[in-house]
């Protein structure tokens, strides 16, 4: 059975792109700083051995690597488009399902591989953000996908919550090593950091980016 990673992406445009980013950078940097994110997650999922699913609202641009299959996200809730992009990967494929987004270009190839690992004796796995949330949640089986639309997101519990969705309908969880998502300038000088040879630390080292 082949894994499939599903990225959760949105098209990077200007105005509409890494928005808290906006003020320290202009719109057009901050959309270029979330495409350099993008592509660099791609990149590393489309070199995992694991099948590629991009999840995208918005139109495929040439961070798309060549034959990655995309399908729109449907409209809801960002819960329902989660849970959505599950039922859309299970759908196409027999093996376990891993969901990251676009805001942790610091992922790695071993983040990925101990994720898999994970769900070989594990229903699910979760990996924690530092804000919260969750950068990669992991399942076994689509029924467990439903647990997703039910929980707030953009919360600060919102990682604890999907945790307790999964328990109450008797998966067993995985945690993943708790990683930062880019959401504030202070996050993008962080993953930068963490991550220097990335399309987006390269990126983004030659910004000034405002106090």
């Amino acid at each position: 059975m082949r894994a499939t990673v599903v990225v959760l992406a949105k098209a990077p445009v200007a105005g509409r792109s890494k928005t808290r980013l906006i003020g320290a950078l202009s719109p057009q940097q901050a959309a270029d700083l979330a495409e350099a994110a993008l592509a660099d997650t791609l990149e590393t999922v489309s070199s995992s051995g694991a099948d590629l699913l991009c999840v995208l609202d918005g139109a495929p641009g040439p961070w798309l690597p060549p034959g990655a299959a995309t399908v729109p996200q449907v409209e809801g809730t960002l819960g329902d488009r989660i849970a959505a992009a599950f039922g859309e990967a299970f759908a196409r494929s027999n093996g376990p399902v891993l969901l990251v987004g676009m805001d942790t270009p610091q992922l790695t190839a071993g983040h990925l591989a101990a994720a898999l690992t994970a769900l070989a004796d594990h229903d699910a796995c979760l990996g924690p953000a530092a804000d919260g949330g969750w950068w990669c949640l992991g399942l076994t089986s689509a029924a467990a996908a439903a647990t997703v639309a039910a929980v707030p997101t953009s919360r600060s519990d919102t990682g604890a919550r999907q945790r307790e969705a999964l328990l109450a309908v008797g998966c067993s969880v995985a945690e993943l090593p708790v990683l930062v998502d880019v959401d504030t300038p202070a996050d993008a000088l962080t993953v930068a950091a963490l991550a220097p040879d990335s399309r987006f630390a390269r990126l983004l080292h030659t910004m000034v980016v405002a106090a």
